[in-house]
């Protein structure tokens, strides 16, 4: 939406309309609302706790607060607001179809998008502002599923590698290796076992195994 040219515009709209049908899910706002609290008060129950900043632990409570009291204040589904606007549906409709946003099917839209930058970023903008309580209480969410774990250092052997659970539950895993490394894992896991396979960053050939040894850190992610 920062940028001005038209065709970064065409891109945001597209973004949003994904949004949407993700955001279509009825409960999706009561279940992110439950998490935030489930949290606040896990979190809540830290105070006193000489381990922990109590500055960091207000100020993370008070972004929990605030961001879910704008969840509660959106009335009805969300995105509703743009499944009214009959404008914005048709180029939803038409945006599925190869080609189908060309000016001689939506003229209208053409025309919009020949507007000056300031009106389409200002349309943009409303558009995506009743969506941002969302925004705001899933990446809370995300932060503090991200800070729950500790990073260890692992070895790939010869681009592969395995670990038995042994009952350990993640929610998310994270793996970070060096940026030069010509390689991008592939995750597969169950309540069994964890395995990592990296594959050699070659998109005209065969997909095959980066056979190196790679060294890596991964991080079990899991909210109490």
């Amino acid at each position: 939406i920062a940028r001005a040219d038209r065709t970064d515009h065409h891109a945001a709209l597209g973004v949003l309309f994904e949004i949407l049908e993700v955001a279509c899910r009825a409960d999706l706002k009561s279940d992110l609302l439950q998490e935030l609290d489930r949290q606040k008060k896990a979190l809540t129950a830290l105070r006193n706790n000489p381990q922990i900043s109590e500055d960091a632990l207000d100020s993370i409570l008070d972004q929990i607060e605030n961001d879910s009291a704008k969840l509660l204040e959106i009335n009805g589904k969300i995105g509703q607001h743009l499944r009214d606007n009959e404008w914005l549906m048709g180029i939803k409709q038409r945006a599925v179809i190869p080609g189908g946003v060309c000016e001689f099917d939506l003229p209208s839209y053409h025309y919009w998008q020949h507007l000056p930058e300031d009106r389409r970023r200002a349309d943009l903008g409303e558009w995506l502002a009743p969506l941002l309580p969302l925004k705001a209480g899933i990446s809370i969410m995300l932060k503090l599923l991200r800070e729950s774990g500790r990073a260890r250092r692992f070895t790939a052997h010869q681009g592969s590698f395995q670990q038995m659970q042994g009952g350990r539950v993640a929610q998310l895993l994270s793996v970070t290796l060096d940026r030069s490394l010509p390689c991008f894992p592939e995750i597969s896991a169950n309540k069994y076992a964890l395995n990592i396979r990296f594959v050699a960053a070659d998109f005209c050939a065969k997909t095959s195994l980066y056979e190196q040894d790679v060294d890596f850190s991964l991080v079990f992610c899991s909210l109490q």
